[in-house]
Protein backbone atom coordinates (compact mmCIF):
# COMPACT_ATOMS: atom_id res chain seq x y z
CA UNK A 1 0.00 0.00 0.00
CA UNK A 2 1.26 3.64 -1.30
CA UNK A 3 1.43 6.04 1.77
CA UNK A 4 -0.86 8.60 2.06
CA UNK A 5 -1.20 11.85 3.54
CA UNK A 6 -2.13 11.88 6.93
CA UNK A 7 0.25 8.68 7.60
CA UNK A 8 3.11 8.63 9.46
CA UNK A 9 6.35 7.72 8.19
CA UNK A 10 7.55 3.64 8.68
CA UNK A 11 10.70 3.35 10.78
CA UNK A 12 13.68 2.88 8.64
CA UNK A 13 17.88 3.65 8.72
CA UNK A 14 19.65 5.79 5.91
CA UNK A 15 23.03 6.07 5.41
CA UNK A 16 25.32 9.17 4.76
CA UNK A 17 28.56 10.49 4.42
CA UNK A 18 29.80 12.79 7.38
CA UNK A 19 32.78 14.09 8.62
CA UNK A 20 33.36 10.90 11.16
CA UNK A 21 32.81 8.13 7.81
CA UNK A 22 29.52 6.72 6.66
CA UNK A 23 26.62 6.81 9.58
CA UNK A 24 23.22 5.75 10.08
CA UNK A 25 20.31 7.77 10.60
CA UNK A 26 16.56 6.60 11.84
CA UNK A 27 13.56 8.05 10.52
CA UNK A 28 13.16 9.63 14.28
CA UNK A 29 16.67 10.93 14.08
CA UNK A 30 15.59 12.78 10.93
CA UNK A 31 11.99 13.53 11.14
CA UNK A 32 10.64 13.54 14.50
CA UNK A 33 9.95 17.19 16.09
CA UNK A 34 11.00 18.65 12.97
CA UNK A 35 9.28 19.91 9.70
CA UNK A 36 10.56 17.86 6.55
CA UNK A 37 10.78 18.90 2.24
CA UNK A 38 11.35 14.81 1.59
CA UNK A 39 12.14 14.55 -1.95
CA UNK A 40 13.35 11.55 -3.57
CA UNK A 41 14.89 10.61 -7.03
CA UNK A 42 15.52 7.55 -9.27
CA UNK A 43 19.25 8.18 -9.17
CA UNK A 44 22.42 10.06 -8.57
CA UNK A 45 23.64 11.76 -11.71
CA UNK A 46 20.79 10.60 -13.53
CA UNK A 47 19.45 13.37 -16.82
CA UNK A 48 15.92 14.07 -14.83
CA UNK A 49 17.68 14.35 -11.47
CA UNK A 50 20.59 16.16 -12.09
CA UNK A 51 19.62 18.42 -14.28
CA UNK A 52 15.83 19.43 -13.57
CA UNK A 53 14.87 17.78 -9.94
CA UNK A 54 17.66 18.44 -7.53
CA UNK A 55 18.77 22.32 -9.09
CA UNK A 56 15.41 23.52 -8.03
CA UNK A 57 15.58 22.32 -4.57
CA UNK A 58 19.01 23.93 -4.31
CA UNK A 59 17.84 27.12 -5.99
CA UNK A 60 15.07 27.62 -3.62
CA UNK A 61 16.58 26.11 -0.43
CA UNK A 62 16.38 29.47 1.18
CA UNK A 63 12.64 30.21 0.09
CA UNK A 64 11.56 26.73 1.53
CA UNK A 65 13.02 27.08 4.83
CA UNK A 66 11.72 30.65 5.26
CA UNK A 67 8.64 28.68 5.23
CA UNK A 68 9.89 26.83 8.59
CA UNK A 69 11.24 24.14 7.20
CA UNK A 70 14.10 22.68 9.28
CA UNK A 71 15.42 20.28 6.82
CA UNK A 72 15.57 19.51 2.92
CA UNK A 73 16.59 15.73 2.29
CA UNK A 74 17.05 13.97 -1.07
CA UNK A 75 16.64 10.13 -0.64
CA UNK A 76 17.55 8.15 -3.32
CA UNK A 77 18.39 4.06 -3.87
CA UNK A 78 21.71 4.45 -4.02
CA UNK A 79 24.95 3.87 -2.00
CA UNK A 80 25.84 6.89 0.58
CA UNK A 81 29.28 7.32 -1.33
CA UNK A 82 27.51 8.15 -4.20
CA UNK A 83 24.91 10.00 -3.14
CA UNK A 84 27.88 12.14 -1.25
CA UNK A 85 29.59 12.79 -4.67
CA UNK A 86 26.79 13.84 -5.88
CA UNK A 87 26.38 16.58 -3.21
CA UNK A 88 29.78 17.49 -3.69
CA UNK A 89 29.50 18.05 -7.45
CA UNK A 90 26.44 19.61 -7.52
CA UNK A 91 27.63 22.19 -4.68
CA UNK A 92 24.22 21.55 -2.94
CA UNK A 93 26.33 20.59 0.65
CA UNK A 94 24.53 22.36 3.73
CA UNK A 95 21.50 22.78 1.47
CA UNK A 96 20.13 19.60 1.30
CA UNK A 97 20.37 15.97 3.25
CA UNK A 98 21.50 13.43 1.35
CA UNK A 99 20.16 10.01 2.51
CA UNK A 100 20.89 6.99 1.07
CA UNK A 101 18.41 4.17 1.18
CA UNK A 102 20.84 1.20 -0.60
CA UNK A 103 18.55 -1.51 -0.85
CA UNK A 104 15.20 0.38 -1.14
CA UNK A 105 13.98 -0.83 2.48
CA UNK A 106 12.07 2.73 3.29
CA UNK A 107 10.76 3.08 -0.59
CA UNK A 108 9.51 -0.28 -0.17
CA UNK A 109 8.01 0.38 3.11
CA UNK A 110 6.42 3.67 1.60
CA UNK A 111 5.12 1.40 -1.61
CA UNK A 112 7.04 4.07 -3.70
CA UNK A 113 8.96 1.92 -5.43
CA UNK A 114 10.10 1.88 -9.45
CA UNK A 115 11.34 -1.25 -11.35
CA UNK A 116 14.04 0.00 -13.88
CA UNK A 117 15.25 -3.26 -14.08
CA UNK A 118 14.28 -2.42 -17.97
CA UNK A 119 16.45 -0.28 -18.26
CA UNK A 120 19.38 -1.49 -15.99
CA UNK A 121 19.04 -0.03 -12.89
CA UNK A 122 17.34 -2.66 -10.60
CA UNK A 123 14.63 -1.27 -7.97
CA UNK A 124 14.58 2.59 -7.43
CA UNK A 125 12.39 4.83 -6.14
CA UNK A 126 9.40 6.50 -7.44
CA UNK A 127 10.22 10.35 -7.83
CA UNK A 128 8.28 12.46 -5.39
CA UNK A 129 8.47 14.99 -2.68
CA UNK A 130 6.26 15.46 0.43
CA UNK A 131 6.22 17.90 3.28
CA UNK A 132 6.93 15.76 6.63
CA UNK A 133 5.89 17.36 10.04
CA UNK A 134 6.91 15.65 13.35
CA UNK A 135 7.19 12.22 10.86
CA UNK A 136 3.71 12.49 9.58
CA UNK A 137 3.01 12.98 6.19
CA UNK A 138 1.41 16.48 5.14
CA UNK A 139 1.81 16.94 1.64
CA UNK A 140 2.63 14.45 -0.70
CA UNK A 141 3.14 14.75 -4.68
CA UNK A 142 4.51 11.91 -6.78
CA UNK A 143 5.09 12.14 -10.49
CA UNK A 144 3.15 10.25 -13.36
CA UNK A 145 6.46 9.60 -15.45
CA UNK A 146 9.96 9.38 -13.62
CA UNK A 147 11.52 11.60 -16.33
CA UNK A 148 9.26 14.29 -14.88
CA UNK A 149 9.56 16.63 -12.36
CA UNK A 150 7.45 19.24 -11.63
CA UNK A 151 4.60 17.75 -9.64
CA UNK A 152 7.43 16.71 -7.08
CA UNK A 153 9.79 19.89 -8.46
CA UNK A 154 10.68 22.57 -5.90
CA UNK A 155 8.59 25.02 -6.93
CA UNK A 156 4.92 22.63 -6.48
CA UNK A 157 6.52 21.94 -2.89
CA UNK A 158 6.90 26.18 -2.07
CA UNK A 159 3.35 26.44 -3.75
CA UNK A 160 1.83 23.87 -0.87
CA UNK A 161 4.37 25.21 2.29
Amino acid sequence: MTIQVGDRLPEATFTAVTGDGVKKFTTDEIFAGRKVVLFAVPGAFTPTCHLKHLPGFIRHAGDIKAKGVDTIACVAVNDAFVLDAWAKTTGSEGKIQFLADGNADFTRKLGLELDGSGFGLGIRSKRYAMVVDNGVVKALHVEKQPGEATESGAEAILSVL
